[in-house]
């Protein structure tokens, strides 16, 4: 904003006249500058791209971490001592009995192993999935919908059985069985992040993972694992306000 002022000010004559809209031209020995370079073409920026999509230390400290853990359980499965990793499973299972005395241990212990170990491309597609929510949310936000995901999914069936087996509708070993694993965590992963996807993208993803779930449904080999599959994408999908306004925060 200008601010007036008393103070008076001449005007000298001008020396010449001006010239009316015209651009001084450059002369024969002016050098023209250059202008701005032109942006690199797109196979250049899908290149450039490729790395983002691999975890690292400093870009995704809990993706990062978290498969380094993954690897040294899937190292100990594959070369420890058979019956001591079967007595460390068997410890480390959310099935009703464990929830019932050791709930705490037994959530955070089933979720550092590998069904399959390291050879399950279930790890491949969680360093995937897990890196790229991380890029866009943060490692607090990431390492949340992960874990409250299996939790949450995990509680959803199995407190079902321990209501079935107090009524009398299923046998006691109901309550004793091995379960544990990484699946519902990446789930809720999935689903969380489909919430940052354009809405093409959004629908075939969800839709090729419904026809999935519901022929794990028609099957039902696994009952437990088939329903909570479902119900730990439907709390992803659940996340999608709280994620996308904060992926709008960190993007700015």
């Amino acid at each position: 904003m200008h601010q007036r002022t008393d103070r008076a000010v001449r005007e000298k004559p001008l020396a010449a006249p001006l010239l009316d809209a015209i651009p001084r031209q450059p002369g024969p020995g002016r050098p023209v500058t250059p202008g701005p370079a032109a942006p690199p073409p797109p196979p250049a920026r899908r290149v450039r791209r490729w790395p983002r999509l691999l975890p690292t230390p400093a870009g995704t400290p809990f993706t990062f971490g978290y498969l380094m853990v993954l690897v040294a359980t899937s190292l100990f499965m594959e070369f420890a001592d058979p019956a001591t990793v079967a007595a460390v499973l068997r410890e480390s299972s959310t099935d009703v009995a464990h929830l019932g005395e050791t709930p705490l241990l037994v959530l955070a212990a089933s979720a550092l192993w590998v069904v399959g170990g390291l050879t399950s491309p279930v790890v491949f597609v969680l360093a995937l999935v897990l890196t790229a929510l991380e890029r866009r949310i943060g490692g607090w936000r990431t390492a949340a919908v992960f874990v409250l995901g299996h939790v949450v999914a995990t509680l959803a069936t199995e407190i079902p059985v321990g209501i079935s087996v107090v009524a009398g509708h299923l046998p006691e070993s109901s309550l004793h069985r091995l379960d544990y694993g990484i699946s519902f965590g990446l789930m809720a992963s999935v689903g969380a992040l489909t919430g940052l996807f354009t809405p093409l993208v959004r629908t075939l993803v969800l839709g090729g993972l419904g026809v999935m779930l519901a022929i794990d449904l028609v099957d039902l080999s696994s009952p437990l694992t088939d329903w909570g599959h479902p119900l730990a994408l439907l709390f992803g999908i659940a996340c999608w306000p709280l994620l996308r306004r904060a992926g709008a925060v960190r993007s700015r």
